[in-house]
């Protein structure tokens, strides 16, 4: 039986997923490089998906990591981020997790680019 066309796909696709895996794990290091406790990674809920989501010093922290072939453009990818998304899953976690529902928590952005160092964004957004 021929697979579906949705299941079919292109080794482009297959690379960036792949590359995603890879920028997350990257950042995943930075993150503890930085004395942060990863929490999740590729959180998936109903609504979204929180690429990793760490902690530190009480405060949870929600983080989009964006990895891209040049280190330009980042305001532009920055404005681009579905915020109703992150905030969406970020509140199905809490729901999920309610002993950190009351803590302080914030939204970061980690920014990848071949042959420049991880750009961390504390508090890229707010929740309101």
């Amino acid at each position: 039986m021929p697979l579906s066309p949705s299941r079919v796909k292109s080794k482009a696709r297959i690379r960036a997923y792949l590359g995603g895996h890879r920028g997350e794990a990257l950042a995943a290091w930075y993150l503890r490089l930085k004395f942060y406790r990863i929490l999740a990674r590729r959180y998936k809920t109903p609504v979204g998906e929180i690429d990793l989501i760490a902690s530190r010093f009480g405060v949870t922290v929600f983080v989009e990591v964006k990895a891209r072939t040049s280190a330009r453009d980042e305001l532009a990818t920055l404005e681009s981020i579905n915020h109703r998304r992150i905030l969406a899953a970020a509140d199905y976690w809490l729901a999920r997790h309610p002993r950190k529902a009351n803590g302080d928590m914030r939204f970061d952005v980690i920014f990848l680019a071949h042959g420049h160092w991880p750009r961390h964004i504390s508090n890229a957004f707010d929740a309101s």
